[in-house]
Protein backbone atom coordinates (compact mmCIF):
# COMPACT_ATOMS: atom_id res chain seq x y z
CA UNK A 1 0.00 0.00 0.00
CA UNK A 2 1.64 3.58 -1.01
CA UNK A 3 1.84 6.21 1.43
CA UNK A 4 -0.85 8.43 -0.50
CA UNK A 5 -3.44 5.23 -0.14
CA UNK A 6 -2.38 4.58 3.46
CA UNK A 7 -3.16 8.60 3.65
CA UNK A 8 -6.77 8.66 2.11
CA UNK A 9 -7.74 5.58 4.24
CA UNK A 10 -6.68 7.36 7.51
CA UNK A 11 -8.94 10.40 6.43
CA UNK A 12 -12.00 7.92 5.12
CA UNK A 13 -11.81 6.40 8.97
CA UNK A 14 -11.66 9.62 10.57
CA UNK A 15 -14.39 10.91 8.49
CA UNK A 16 -16.90 7.55 9.73
CA UNK A 17 -15.61 8.08 13.30
CA UNK A 18 -16.30 11.56 13.29
CA UNK A 19 -20.05 11.11 11.69
CA UNK A 20 -20.79 8.14 14.25
CA UNK A 21 -19.86 10.69 17.66
CA UNK A 22 -23.30 12.84 18.36
CA UNK A 23 -23.40 16.13 17.78
CA UNK A 24 -22.85 18.74 20.59
CA UNK A 25 -26.45 20.47 20.55
CA UNK A 26 -26.70 24.21 21.28
CA UNK A 27 -28.29 23.34 24.89
CA UNK A 28 -25.02 21.38 25.65
CA UNK A 29 -22.87 24.53 24.18
CA UNK A 30 -24.79 27.13 25.88
CA UNK A 31 -24.00 25.32 29.26
CA UNK A 32 -20.28 24.79 28.22
CA UNK A 33 -19.87 28.35 27.80
CA UNK A 34 -22.11 29.74 30.85
CA UNK A 35 -19.63 26.87 32.80
CA UNK A 36 -16.37 28.96 31.16
CA UNK A 37 -17.79 31.97 32.43
CA UNK A 38 -18.55 31.26 36.00
CA UNK A 39 -15.22 29.88 35.97
CA UNK A 40 -13.53 33.00 34.88
CA UNK A 41 -15.55 35.35 37.25
CA UNK A 42 -14.72 32.94 40.09
CA UNK A 43 -10.54 33.65 39.56
CA UNK A 44 -11.52 37.01 38.68
CA UNK A 45 -12.84 37.33 41.83
CA UNK A 46 -10.50 35.24 43.69
CA UNK A 47 -7.17 37.37 42.42
CA UNK A 48 -9.10 40.31 43.29
CA UNK A 49 -9.44 38.99 46.54
CA UNK A 50 -5.53 38.58 46.86
CA UNK A 51 -4.79 41.59 45.48
CA UNK A 52 -7.35 43.62 48.31
CA UNK A 53 -5.16 41.68 50.89
CA UNK A 54 -1.96 42.24 49.91
CA UNK A 55 -2.78 46.23 49.29
CA UNK A 56 -4.69 46.71 52.26
CA UNK A 57 -1.82 45.39 54.43
CA UNK A 58 0.69 47.03 53.11
CA UNK A 59 -1.42 50.48 53.56
CA UNK A 60 -2.08 49.73 57.09
CA UNK A 61 2.15 48.78 57.87
CA UNK A 62 3.06 51.68 55.67
CA UNK A 63 0.52 54.48 57.07
CA UNK A 64 0.64 53.26 60.37
CA UNK A 65 2.16 56.75 61.65
CA UNK A 66 -0.21 58.76 59.67
CA UNK A 67 -3.29 56.86 61.70
CA UNK A 68 -1.54 57.54 64.90
CA UNK A 69 -1.45 61.20 64.31
CA UNK A 70 -4.92 61.40 62.57
CA UNK A 71 -6.10 59.82 65.54
CA UNK A 72 -4.39 62.58 68.39
CA UNK A 73 -5.57 64.71 66.37
CA UNK A 74 -9.35 63.78 66.93
CA UNK A 75 -8.83 62.93 70.33
CA UNK A 76 -7.16 66.63 70.83
CA UNK A 77 -9.82 68.59 68.62
CA UNK A 78 -13.42 67.07 69.61
CA UNK A 79 -14.77 64.82 72.54
CA UNK A 80 -15.65 61.28 71.73
CA UNK A 81 -14.62 58.15 70.22
CA UNK A 82 -11.81 58.11 67.35
CA UNK A 83 -13.55 55.82 64.84
CA UNK A 84 -17.07 55.76 63.73
CA UNK A 85 -18.99 52.55 62.86
CA UNK A 86 -22.30 52.52 61.04
CA UNK A 87 -24.31 49.40 59.40
CA UNK A 88 -23.73 48.50 55.77
CA UNK A 89 -24.84 46.64 53.48
CA UNK A 90 -22.25 44.29 51.95
CA UNK A 91 -21.90 41.37 49.46
CA UNK A 92 -25.22 39.03 48.80
CA UNK A 93 -27.05 41.57 51.30
CA UNK A 94 -24.90 40.66 54.56
CA UNK A 95 -24.54 43.53 56.85
CA UNK A 96 -21.19 44.59 58.83
CA UNK A 97 -19.96 47.42 60.56
CA UNK A 98 -18.11 49.94 58.21
CA UNK A 99 -15.46 51.96 60.20
CA UNK A 100 -14.33 55.53 59.64
CA UNK A 101 -12.57 58.29 61.44
CA UNK A 102 -15.22 60.35 63.30
CA UNK A 103 -15.62 62.94 61.57
CA UNK A 104 -18.44 64.32 63.60
CA UNK A 105 -19.73 65.64 66.64
CA UNK A 106 -20.30 62.90 69.48
CA UNK A 107 -24.04 63.28 69.02
CA UNK A 108 -24.21 63.59 65.43
CA UNK A 109 -27.05 61.46 64.78
CA UNK A 110 -29.54 62.73 67.55
CA UNK A 111 -28.54 66.42 66.10
CA UNK A 112 -29.75 65.00 62.48
CA UNK A 113 -32.54 63.51 63.77
CA UNK A 114 -33.45 67.64 65.42
CA UNK A 115 -32.34 69.23 62.68
CA UNK A 116 -34.67 67.44 60.11
CA UNK A 117 -37.64 67.72 62.25
CA UNK A 118 -37.05 71.23 62.43
CA UNK A 119 -36.51 72.06 59.16
CA UNK A 120 -37.96 70.52 56.21
CA UNK A 121 -35.61 71.37 52.89
CA UNK A 122 -32.64 70.13 55.27
CA UNK A 123 -34.48 66.73 55.57
CA UNK A 124 -35.90 66.90 51.67
CA UNK A 125 -31.88 67.35 51.12
CA UNK A 126 -30.73 64.28 53.33
CA UNK A 127 -33.49 62.02 52.00
CA UNK A 128 -32.33 62.55 48.16
CA UNK A 129 -28.57 62.38 49.08
CA UNK A 130 -27.92 61.10 52.80
CA UNK A 131 -25.95 63.87 52.78
CA UNK A 132 -26.03 67.86 53.87
CA UNK A 133 -23.79 69.95 51.98
CA UNK A 134 -23.40 72.85 55.04
CA UNK A 135 -23.52 70.12 57.96
CA UNK A 136 -22.80 72.04 61.18
CA UNK A 137 -22.34 68.30 63.35
CA UNK A 138 -18.55 68.46 61.02
CA UNK A 139 -15.72 68.93 62.93
CA UNK A 140 -13.14 70.89 62.04
CA UNK A 141 -10.77 68.31 61.34
CA UNK A 142 -13.49 66.33 60.51
CA UNK A 143 -14.03 68.65 57.18
CA UNK A 144 -10.22 68.04 55.96
CA UNK A 145 -10.77 64.46 56.55
CA UNK A 146 -13.24 64.09 54.54
CA UNK A 147 -12.05 66.66 51.84
CA UNK A 148 -8.95 64.40 51.65
CA UNK A 149 -10.93 60.97 51.92
CA UNK A 150 -8.63 60.16 54.80
CA UNK A 151 -11.31 59.55 57.02
CA UNK A 152 -12.04 56.74 55.39
CA UNK A 153 -8.61 55.26 56.12
CA UNK A 154 -10.13 52.46 58.90
CA UNK A 155 -12.20 50.45 55.95
CA UNK A 156 -8.66 48.76 55.45
CA UNK A 157 -9.53 46.80 58.28
CA UNK A 158 -12.37 46.25 56.87
CA UNK A 159 -11.17 44.77 53.41
CA UNK A 160 -8.64 42.43 55.88
CA UNK A 161 -11.58 41.25 57.26
CA UNK A 162 -13.55 40.21 53.66
CA UNK A 163 -16.22 42.82 54.36
CA UNK A 164 -14.95 44.79 51.49
CA UNK A 165 -12.83 45.81 48.88
CA UNK A 166 -10.26 47.90 48.00
CA UNK A 167 -12.37 49.30 44.67
CA UNK A 168 -16.23 48.44 44.28
CA UNK A 169 -19.05 49.64 44.57
CA UNK A 170 -20.76 52.03 47.26
CA UNK A 171 -21.16 50.60 50.84
CA UNK A 172 -24.87 51.49 51.04
CA UNK A 173 -26.55 52.24 54.30
CA UNK A 174 -29.82 49.76 54.81
CA UNK A 175 -32.06 52.92 54.25
CA UNK A 176 -30.52 53.39 50.33
CA UNK A 177 -30.88 49.66 48.86
CA UNK A 178 -34.98 50.06 48.24
CA UNK A 179 -33.84 52.93 46.14
CA UNK A 180 -31.78 50.68 43.86
CA UNK A 181 -34.62 48.64 43.18
CA UNK A 182 -34.06 45.87 40.72
CA UNK A 183 -30.64 46.93 40.00
CA UNK A 184 -29.65 45.81 43.75
CA UNK A 185 -28.89 42.47 43.94
CA UNK A 186 -26.76 43.17 40.49
CA UNK A 187 -24.29 45.36 42.69
CA UNK A 188 -24.64 43.08 45.88
CA UNK A 189 -22.55 40.83 43.40
CA UNK A 190 -19.50 42.06 44.24
CA UNK A 191 -18.19 43.55 47.65
CA UNK A 192 -18.53 47.51 48.08
CA UNK A 193 -15.03 49.29 47.76
CA UNK A 194 -13.34 51.82 49.82
CA UNK A 195 -13.36 53.86 46.48
CA UNK A 196 -14.77 53.27 42.95
CA UNK A 197 -16.07 55.05 40.14
CA UNK A 198 -18.45 56.78 41.95
CA UNK A 199 -15.57 58.48 44.63
CA UNK A 200 -13.30 59.31 41.29
CA UNK A 201 -15.98 60.40 39.28
CA UNK A 202 -17.90 63.73 41.22
CA UNK A 203 -18.80 62.42 44.36
CA UNK A 204 -21.79 63.65 45.64
CA UNK A 205 -22.08 66.32 43.16
CA UNK A 206 -23.34 63.35 41.13
CA UNK A 207 -27.12 62.89 40.92
CA UNK A 208 -28.36 60.18 42.69
CA UNK A 209 -29.54 57.69 40.05
CA UNK A 210 -26.37 58.79 38.30
CA UNK A 211 -24.63 56.96 41.28
CA UNK A 212 -26.73 53.89 40.89
CA UNK A 213 -25.80 53.79 36.65
CA UNK A 214 -22.04 53.98 38.15
CA UNK A 215 -22.19 51.19 40.45
CA UNK A 216 -24.35 49.12 38.02
CA UNK A 217 -21.99 49.32 35.76
CA UNK A 218 -18.88 48.83 37.67
CA UNK A 219 -20.43 45.46 39.30
CA UNK A 220 -20.96 44.13 36.00
CA UNK A 221 -17.77 45.00 34.20
CA UNK A 222 -15.14 45.24 37.21
CA UNK A 223 -11.59 43.79 35.98
CA UNK A 224 -8.08 44.56 37.06
CA UNK A 225 -7.17 47.11 34.32
CA UNK A 226 -10.32 49.27 35.83
CA UNK A 227 -9.73 48.76 39.22
CA UNK A 228 -6.05 50.04 38.65
CA UNK A 229 -7.07 52.95 37.26
CA UNK A 230 -9.53 53.84 39.86
CA UNK A 231 -7.15 53.41 42.38
CA UNK A 232 -4.89 55.97 40.35
CA UNK A 233 -7.56 58.29 40.18
CA UNK A 234 -7.99 58.00 44.10
CA UNK A 235 -4.67 58.65 44.49
CA UNK A 236 -4.78 62.26 42.78
CA UNK A 237 -8.15 63.12 44.38
CA UNK A 238 -6.21 62.80 47.87
CA UNK A 239 -3.23 64.94 46.66
CA UNK A 240 -5.06 67.25 45.09
CA UNK A 241 -8.56 67.38 46.38
CA UNK A 242 -9.88 70.38 44.91
CA UNK A 243 -13.37 70.15 44.12
CA UNK A 244 -13.81 66.53 44.38
CA UNK A 245 -17.86 66.50 45.59
CA UNK A 246 -16.75 65.23 49.09
CA UNK A 247 -18.46 67.16 51.91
Amino acid sequence: MTAESQLVSVKLIRGLMAKGRPSKSPTYQQSAQSQRARSQRFNRLRQKRVFDILFAATILVILSPLYLVLAALIALTSPGPIFYCQERIGKHHKPFRCIKFRTMVNNADTLLSEMVSNCPQLRQEFESDYKLRQDPRITRIGKFLRLTSLDELPQFWNVLKGDMSVVGPRPLVPEEVPRYGRYMDRVLRVQPGITGLWQVSGRNDIPYQRRIQIDVYYSGHHNWVLDLFIIVKTIGVILFPGNNGAY
